[in-house]
């Protein structure tokens, strides 16, 4: 079986970790000296074997712009992944970021910043030097011929931090009730409250923030359409009525989205965010009827609420792919749906609320390939996970899951060890692991008491500790008095799993089946619910 790979995707988490040949990249600054109307700096923020993550600060130094295109050439086969604050496309080694809908204005002496992840070749990483702004090679030297503006153009909201996902084109075939049209001339102030979540969000007036793959939002509506407010350059979302999926959202923006032509009746809206953005949070500000309709009260809290914690597994990482290399049709991120996991379709087939806590690439004590200084337990906690002014999440008393299925350990064990590590073997790193564990089941048990049934599963990593080491877990809380722990192997053969998904992860198909053995062990349970 070919090893299960999850890439890591923080440049943040893994920045002290780049050994000291590739130190100096680092900090690499480099101001393009190459033509007039612009000036740009590219910095290399962090690095690490096949990743890197970059800065880009554009300066406009000719005429005001209302759209901008920089483009640039890598010379060591670079590629870009997530991108942020633009918009990019890759042929070879031409690279194009174009503005988005908020960061278009450049006044003269005006700047935009954009950032992204990338991979390289491990042997060099060297900084491109033809930076263009719409055509125009950026010298450092203006040749404005009218003159300045003598107030700024507006500049939209401010850029949100870290990578959120690929670019990639807009789907064309928008189902026909389900068009993106102007909001009706007076609409009532929505509001995020609405709706019905039990993600974890961040109140921002009457609009809400998030990061977590998988938030929903849920709310009710009478007549023939509705308006969903949102704010978000970074994340893809499904919009869903009456049950059934209308239309997939890339990159939105700062908008209100219209489903039209409905029928005159009461309906149900479900949005939700399909994909991972540790960095950079969505905004949501709530739903407004159409002309003649009403938002009406959002729906009740269903009893069953279950907790789903992981890594790429769990959040859906590259699930819509059928293709391992996602790199023709995409990116990780247009073929990724946290909504068909195997967490949220084993939760509405048991009609239960749920969160996604998932971050690809990290591990309980290890993150993929050694990159890193902080794992899966420093961000558990928080609302906005990596985000600058990210707390930890104050949990309501309305979110009290009775089921937790916890799924780390593949990027702690997935790769060899490095020299460098503080882990000299794999049992070394399988007693670490074990002992992080036990404690952070600890943590779950001061969190949601005794009653909580928290099931830990493990996929087929032969050759490995793991499955040996989440076994003795579960012995370990068993003989200390807690039988509420159990665990559950997802074996490949025995599923059929195909991991077609996008780096050897699971499809759309594996976490159907998944979904499935996981659904069946929860009848087993004795659950009260």
């Amino acid at each position: 079986m070919p090893p299960t790979r999850t890439r890591l995707r923080s440049a943040v988490a893994v920045s002290t970790a780049v050994t000291v040949a590739v130190a100096a990249a680092l900090t690499t600054t480099v101001s393009a000296q190459a033509a007039a109307g612009c000036r740009v700096a590219y910095t290399v923020t962090s690095q690490w074997p096949g990743g890197f993550g970059a800065n880009v600060d554009l300066t406009n130094l000719g005429d005001p712009l209302t759209n901008w295109r920089l483009t640039w050439s890598f010379t060591a086969g670079q590629v870009v992944g997530q991108l942020w604050n633009g918009t990019v496309a890759q042929s070879g080694g031409r690279v194009t970021v174009t503005n988005t809908g908020w960061n278009g204005n450049l006044g003269t002496g005006a700047g935009a910043q954009f950032g992204f992840g990338g991979s390289w070749n491990n042997a060099s990483n060297p900084a491109p030097t033809d930076f263009a702004l719409n055509g125009v090679p950026c010298t450092g030297s203006p040749t404005t011929t009218t003159p300045a503006p003598t107030t700024p153009p507006p500049t939209g909201p401010p850029p949100t931090t870290g990578p959120p996902p690929t670019s990639g084109p807009p789907p064309t075939n928008w189902p026909p009730t389900a068009t993106p049209t102007p909001p009706p001339t007076s609409p009532p102030p929505p509001s995020a409250a609405q709706t019905n979540t039990v993600g974890r969000v961040r109140a921002v007036g009457s609009s809400v923030q998030y990061t977590w793959p998988g938030t929903y939002f849920e709310g009710r509506f009478r007549g023939t359409g509705v308006g969903i407010v949102l704010n978000d350059s970074q994340n893809d979302y499904a919009v869903q009525i009456d049950g059934t999926t209308v239309a997939t959202l890339v990159t939105p923006g700062q908008t209100t989205y219209w489903v039209r032509n409905l029928t005159d009746a009461i309906h149900t809206v479900r949005l939700v965010k399909r994909t991972e953005s540790p960095w950079a949070a969505g905004e949501f500000g709530g739903l407004v009827a159409a002309p003649g309709g009403v938002v009406l009260a959002k729906p009740a809290a269903r009893s069953r609420q279950i907790e789903f914690i992981g890594d790429s597994w769990t959040a859906g990482y590259g699930n819509m792919s059928t293709t391992r290399d996602c790199s023709a049709n995409g990116g990780v991120t247009r073929n990724s749906n946290a909504d068909v996991t195997f967490g949220a379709l084993t939760a509405q087939s048991l009609d239960a609320d749920f969160q996604l806590i998932a971050w690809s690439g990290l591990g309980m004590v290890r993150n993929y390939n050694g990159g890193g200084t902080d794992n899966f337990r420093t961000y558990y906690e928080t609302d906005l996970q990596a985000l600058w002014n990210s707390t930890v999440w104050q949990k309501p008393a309305t979110w009290q899951p009775q089921l937790v299925v916890v799924g780390l350990g593949i990027n702690d064990f997935s790769t060899a060890l490095h020299a460098g590590e503080r882990w000299s073997t794999p049992d070394q790193l399988a007693a670490d692991f074990r002992t992080a564990y036990l404690g952070f089941l600890d943590k779950l048990r001061a969190r949601y008491g005794p009653d909580t049934f928290i099931v830990l599963t493990y996929p087929d990593l032969s050759g490995t500790p793991l499955a040996s080491s989440v076994q003795q877990v579960v012995r370990t809380r068993t003989d200390a008095g807690d039988t509420r722990v159990r665990s559950l192997y997802y074996d490949d053969t025995a599923l059929g799993l195909d991991k077609l998904g996008c780096d050897w992860h699971p499809s759309r198909r594996d976490d159907q089946l998944i979904a499935g053995a996981l659904t069946r062990f929860i009848g087993t349970l004795p659950l009260s619910w």
